[in-house]
């Protein structure tokens, strides 16, 4: 899958980053070049995040491409009017059923818009994504991440994250979710940046997918 190059101010933040962290440093030259992962910004992309709770990439893709075939999925007016049943038959639990009307009404009804989140800085649009039912911080963070292209943003409570931490800082044990946030704070304002490299890092080792890197359409 071919991907988007790093803007400027990503390529001048990795610069600096691995610059300073040595460990940081080392991904790239094993792992290779780092792939530019966006998604699309609004209501297409938080569905996308529901999609993929706490399930494993190679799943969230397969359910991801059943709903996009269905006609009116990606929009939230058309989705209100849906029955439960086609997005359960599209492979969605129904705790994300649930989750993902709520996020459609939250769009239809002007309590989430695109433009409006784009124009938030971090803290506000994550609270503001969080008032959602089933939207948490990791799903909020990650949208901002790859949909609205925030270099500053650490989800602390990824599992892959914390993993790949451990491995290149020779940790005893994964970082809780708290003491990793607190650990990344050493990589600001380039967090989003540090998540990516070690995202890249942990796909590099263990040979696991991306969804971004399995075909959704």
């Amino acid at each position: 899958m071919d991907f988007p190059h790093p803007p400027a101010e990503a390529i001048e933040g990795l610069r600096l980053l691995t610059a300073a962290d040595p460990d940081l440093a080392g991904i790239l030259p094993a792992a290779g070049p780092l792939p530019w992962r966006v998604r699309p910004a609004g209501f297409t992309g938080l569905l996308q995040a529901i999609v993929g709770q706490q399930i494993s990439n190679a799943a969230a893709a397969a359910i991801w491409r059943r709903l996009q075939a269905v006609p009116g999925a990606l929009d939230p007016v058309q989705l209100l009017q849906f029955d439960p049943s086609v997005l359960q038959g599209a492979g969605l639990s129904r705790p994300k059923v649930a989750h993902a009307f709520s996020l459609a009404e939250a769009f239809a009804s002007g309590h989430l818009a695109t433009e409006a989140l784009a124009a938030m800085d971090d803290e506000a649009a994550i609270a503001r994504i969080c008032t959602v039912r089933g939207m948490g911080r990791w799903s909020a963070e990650v949208y901002l991440l790859f949909a609205l292209g925030r270099l500053d943003v650490f989800p602390g409570g990824d599992l892959a994250l914390a993993a790949s931490v451990t491995d290149i800082k020779r940790l005893n044990a994964r970082p809780k979710p708290k003491p990793l946030a607190a650990l990344a704070e050493q990589w600001q304002p380039w967090r989003g940046l540090a998540a990516r490299l070690l995202w890249h890092h942990w796909r590099f080792l263990t040979g696991r997918p991306a969804m971004d890197d399995l075909p959704l359409v």
